[in-house]
C-alpha cells in the first residue's frame, strides 16, 4: 500500500475529525430547532470523502450530493462558512440560499451540492469537458450514492465521459441502502463497480472505511486521468453510522449489522493504522480532537452571529428574459 507523508495522514485525520464532529454538533443543533431544513449526516463515511479529496489539487473539483457536508469540508471549504449555510446566514458558503442540502464553494473546486439523486454526474461530465477543451490536466471527482446507479443521468453520463475520456472519476459511495432500500434489491450484481465495464473503463472496488485504501485507488484513477486517460469507475464500500435523514430511525437495518459495521468505523480502523505504524501518539490524537473541537465551538459562534438573509434577498442571482 502506498502511504502518503505523516503531514498528509496528520492533515487526512483532522479532516475525518472536522467531518464527523460537526455532524454530531448539527444533529443536536437541529433536534434544538436552531436550523431551518432537514438534515442528511455523512457520520461513518468520512474516509471516503477525505481518501478521494487529499488526491486533488485546490484547482482541481468535486461534485456533491444530497449528503454533502463531508465533502465541502474534504475539499475545503471552511467550518465556518458550512456551519453558516446550515444557519441559513448570508456569511454561508452559500450566501444562506442552499442550506444544508446545498453547500459548497467554487473558491475551492467545491461546486455546490446537487440534492437530485445523480443529479451531479452529468454535471461532473460537463466539467471535466471543459477541462479537456481548455486544456488544462485538472480533474473532477464526482460523489454519488449506491441508489444513483439506477439513474438514467448515471448512465448518460458516464457514457459520455468514456466516449470523450475524459478527466472524472465517479466515486460511487456505497452504504448498503438508498434511504431504507437495500442495494441487493435494486442492482443484481456483487459489486456495483461491474458497471464501468459496460463503457469500456476500469472500476474498481475498495474498503471505503479505510482512508488510505481509498487514497492509494483513487490516487491512481486521478493520475489516470490527468494524463489523458479517461475516467475511473471507483466504489467505495461503507455504512452511514446514522439514519438516512434526521427522522429516520433505521427500522429497516439489523441491528447486529450495524454493531458489526461500528466497529469498522473509519476514525478507529484510522487510529489504530497511525498509532500501529507509530507515526502518531495517542496523545497527538487527543491534541488534534480537542483542536478540532474547538474550532466547531468557534463556527457556530460565527454562524448564530451572523446576518440573516432579509426578504428581500430572494431577487438577488435571479434572472429573467423578455
Amino acid at each position: 500500500m502506498i502511504r502518503p507523508p505523516r503531514e498528509s495522514l496528520v492533515r487526512m485525520y483532522q479532516r475525518m475529525q472536522q467531518i464527523r464532529q460537526l455532524e454530531e454538533k448539527v444533529y443536536y443543533l437541529f433536534l434544538q430547532g436552531d436550523m431551518p431544513g432537514t438534515l442528511h449526516l455523512y457520520i461513518g463515511m468520512e474516509a471516503c470523502a477525505v481518501g478521494v479529496c487529499e488526491n486533488l489539487r485546490h484547482e482541481d473539483y468535486i461534485t456533491s450530493t444530497h449528503r454533502p457536508h463531508g465533502h465541502a469540508i474534504a475539499k475545503g471549504v471552511s467550518l465556518k462558512a458550512v456551519m453558516a449555510e446550515l444557519f441559513g446566514k448570508s456569511v454561508g458558503c452559500c450566501g444562506g440560499y442552499g442550506g444544508s442540502m446545498h453547500v459548497g464553494d467554487l473558491a475551492v473546486g467545491s461546486v455546490p451540492a446537487i440534492a437530485i439523486v445523480g443529479g451531479g454526474v452529468p454535471v461532473a461530465t460537463g466539467i471535466g469537458l471543459s477541462c479537456k477543451m481548455r486544456k488544462t490536466d485538472n480533474v473532477v471527482c464526482c460523489f454519488f450514492g449506491d441508489g444513483a446507479v439506477n439513474e438514467g443521468a448515471f448512465h448518460e453520463g458516464l457514457n459520455m465521459a468514456a466516449l470523450w475520456d475524459l478527466p472524472v472519476v465517479f466515486v460511487c459511495e456505497n452504504n448498503l441502502y438508498a434511504a431504507s432500500t437495500p442495494i441487493a434489491q435494486a442492482v443484481k450484481l456483487a459489486h456495483l463497480s461491474e458497471r464501468a465495464g459496460a463503457y469500456g473503463i476500469p472500476g474498481v472496488t475498495v474498503d471505503g472505511n479505510d482512508v488510505l485504501a481509498v487514497y492509494e485507488v483513487v490516487g491512481q484513477a486521478v493520475e489516470r486521468a490527468r494524463r489523458g486517460e479517461g475516467p475511473t469507475f471507483v466504489e467505495c464500500n461503507t455504512y452511514r453510522l446514522c439514519g438516512h435523514s434526521r427522522s429516520d430511525t433505521c427500522g429497516y437495518r439489523d441491528r447486529e449489522e450495524e454493531a458489526e459495521w461500528k466497529k469498522r468505523d473509519p476514525l478507529l480502523v484510522m487510529e489504530e493504522n497511525l498509532t500501529e505504524a507509530k507515526l502518531i501518539t495517542p496523545d497527538e490524537l487527543l491534541g488534534i480532537k480537542e483542536a478540532v473541537a474547538r474550532e466547531i465551538d468557534e463556527a457556530v459562534q460565527f454562524a448564530r452571529a451572523g446576518q440573516t438573509p432579509k426578504p428581500e434577498d430572494c431577487m438577488q442571482h435571479v434572472c429573467a428574459e423578455e
